[in-house]
């Protein structure tokens, strides 16, 4: 199965980098690009793709604006945004708006392709241990929305399982955390987003903070 691209930032030359990297893959296909927000958005309408690049500063409609318009519409597209610092103020309000990630645009080629299909897969686009260490930095002087309705619905195993996800730890850690089964494991996640309304683990981590059973390390 091919996952389908969009890339949206405002610089010509950095879509037609990733374009290079992502077609030079056979799983992966570029099915648009956008110069600003609002063609981001009316792009991703029109070709339903699997993963959508979003580059948070650009004209027209910006990236945080243009994630909740694609996440609202309710397709299956995947939003990851794209930054040129690893401590951007704008990055937490695009994961709260739905983007299941970031990723730096210094990326490597290896590592944005990886990052494409474990979001597609509904996984940490990045490694756990360097998401945590990311959102610990981006979420620490992000103001935290009210909690959210809905964490009652969880069972205490659940609940369990939210805090581990928040802690960005695999499936298999958590399992081994909790002698379970990855199987069962992966049961709890599936149940906690379905219950919660989140779309991937990513956001289960955002939730995890919000709702206080992670907090923040110090730096």
């Amino acid at each position: 199965m091919t996952i389908r691209v969009v890339v949206a930032d405002d610089q010509a030359l950095v879509r037609t980098g990733f374009r290079m990297i992502i077609d030079a893959r056979d799983d992966l296909e570029v099915v648009g690009e956008a110069a600003d927000g609002d063609e981001a958005v009316r792009l991703v309408r029109r070709t339903r793709p699997d993963v959508v690049l979003m580059d948070v500063r650009m004209p027209v409609l910006d990236g945080i604006e243009a994630t909740r318009r694609i996440v609202a519409d309710g397709g299956a597209a995947r939003v990851l945004v794209l930054t040129t610092w690893d401590v951007d103020e704008h990055v937490p309000a695009a994961l709260r708006a739905g983007a299941s990630g970031f990723l730096l645009k210094d990326i490597r080629p290896a590592e944005l392709v990886d990052a494409i299909r474990r979001t597609a897969e509904g996984g940490l686009p990045l490694a756990p241990s360097v998401t945590r260490r990311m959102l610990d930095q981006l979420l620490r002087t992000a103001p935290r929305t009210a909690p959210a309705e809905g964490l009652e619905g969880l069972s205490p195993r659940e609940t369990e399982v939210l805090t581990l996800v928040g802690q960005a730890l695999s499936n298999a850690e958590i399992a081994r955390e909790l002698d379970l089964s990855e199987a069962t494991v992966k049961n709890h996640v599936s149940a906690v987003l379905r219950k919660l309304g989140l779309r991937d683990r990513v956001q289960a981590v955002v939730a995890a903070y919000d709702r206080g059973l992670v907090r923040p390390r110090r730096p």
